[in-house]
């Protein structure tokens, strides 16, 4: 179901956006449509992420109460990273 949203701005900043909208072959409701819709989207991206994120966190900690966890310590693992940023920079 579709549903309806209204807000209000000053007439100098319709007219504006109106102006901008037509100019680019569109109307200020298809524009406004389409910024919602965008954001929409934006924001399940960050949901699909934060879901993602979670899963790998929770399965982190299973491994960990699982004893199958290995530890690096700061040096080895700041070694690696670099060899890693330097294989990637190796690439290009």
């Amino acid at each position: 179901m579709d549903t309806r949203i209204q807000f209000r701005v000053d007439e100098e900043t319709k007219r504006l956006a109106q102006q901008m909208a037509e100019s680019q072959g569109r109307t200020l409701s298809d524009a406004c449509r389409e910024l919602t819709e965008q954001m929409a989207e934006q924001q399940r991206k960050v949901l699909s992420h934060d879901t993602w994120l979670t899963e790998q966190v929770n399965q982190a900690f299973d491994k960990f109460d699982q004893g199958k966890s290995v530890f690096i310590d700061h040096d080895s693992a700041k070694s690696r990273m670099e060899a890693r940023k330097a294989k990637i920079r190796n690439r290009g």
